[in-house]
């Protein structure tokens, strides 16, 4: 049986917002001029897994003339991104949020910009939805995202494992995700490629240096421990003890340094830039070729 979708806490997943916001300025960094021109002009924007609206903020700063709405199913962090972003913003644009899930989201007008930050690991199968994404884009429009890459990290490894013990393994089956939640970047480069798009594909290894006591436990439970914490929400004798062993494995891989606590964090980044008017449009790819795609990428693996 699938597992139940994670229950979220924007106050824990900002307690690291500094840091979490860094990959998405750098993947803005990246992205070129849009379609619709500023000043006169209003971009259309989509941020998809929009969290508690502090990195969407950042679209209206770079862009302050869009109509910007992010898209989330966490009525969570979509409570806290209303409160905290919702609203015209100085220049003439607006912040919206809206109840959206990634994995059936499809573009209902054309969109100068469909960006994604560290949400498309939890939606599998996610390089599937890049044709209807693309297609939904102004030509000379970009879709640009940034997932995790950190997968066989001691964080989610030691995770695994303890889920995977056999006084857990009923309980816990199916919760976590694998290093398959995301592709590789060469293989994000031949889909967006594929679709007729310009492709920026990377890979960057931060090393954040945590402060304060267990900072790895700290930031995990923001977002990769949320499956576990949630499964065993009925059970807190289960989740203290399951915390506790992790704790203490997380201290022996991510030992405190002289300032702090050094937390590598491997991210895959895509820009992928629709053509211009009269160039090859983006194709979805048909039933069959999304078939022979997968089963190439499952024997590469």
């Amino acid at each position: 049986m699938p597992a139940a979708a994670p229950t979220w806490d924007p106050a824990q997943y900002l307690r690291h917002a500094g840091h979490r916001a860094r990959p998405f300025t750098d993947l803005l960094a990246r992205v070129p001029e849009l379609p619709t021109r500023q000043p006169a002009g209003r971009p259309r924007i989509a941020d998809l897994g929009c969290g508690p609206g502090n990195v969407t903020a950042l679209l209206a700063a770079r862009w302050p003339t869009a109509l910007i709405t992010g898209y989330d199913t966490s009525p969570e962090m979509l409570d806290k991104a209303r409160a905290d972003h919702q609203g015209p913003t100085p220049a003439g644009g607006r912040l919206d949020f809206a109840h959206a899930d990634v994995r059936t989201w499809t573009p209902d007008e054309p969109f100068d910009l469909i960006v994604s930050n560290a949400t498309l690991q939890w939606v599998p199968g996610h390089a599937e939805r890049f044709a209807d994404w693309a297609a939904g884009l102004k030509p000379g429009g970009t879709l640009a995202f940034q997932v995790p890459g950190n997968f066989d990290a001691p964080s989610h490894r030691l995770m695994r494992e303890l889920a995977g013990s056999p006084r857990r393994r009923g309980r816990l089956d199916g919760t976590l995700r694998h290093t398959d939640a995301v592709l590789d970047p060469e293989a994000y480069l031949e889909r967006l490629t594929s679709l007729g798009c310009a492709a920026d594909v990377w890979e960057t290894t931060y090393i954040h240096l945590l402060q304060g006591e267990d900072p790895v436990l700290d930031w995990v439970k923001g977002t990769g421990l949320r499956p576990v914490l949630t499964a065993l929400a009925d059970d807190p004798e289960a989740r203290d003890e399951f915390v506790a062993e992790y704790r203490a494995a997380l201290r022996e891989a991510y030992p405190t340094g002289a300032h702090g606590t050094p937390f590598p964090f491997r991210r895959v980044f895509a820009v992928a830039r629709k053509q211009e008017s009269g160039g090859q449009e983006p194709r979805k790819l048909e039933s069959g070729e999304q078939e022979s795609s997968q089963q190439e990428r499952r024997e590469q693996e």
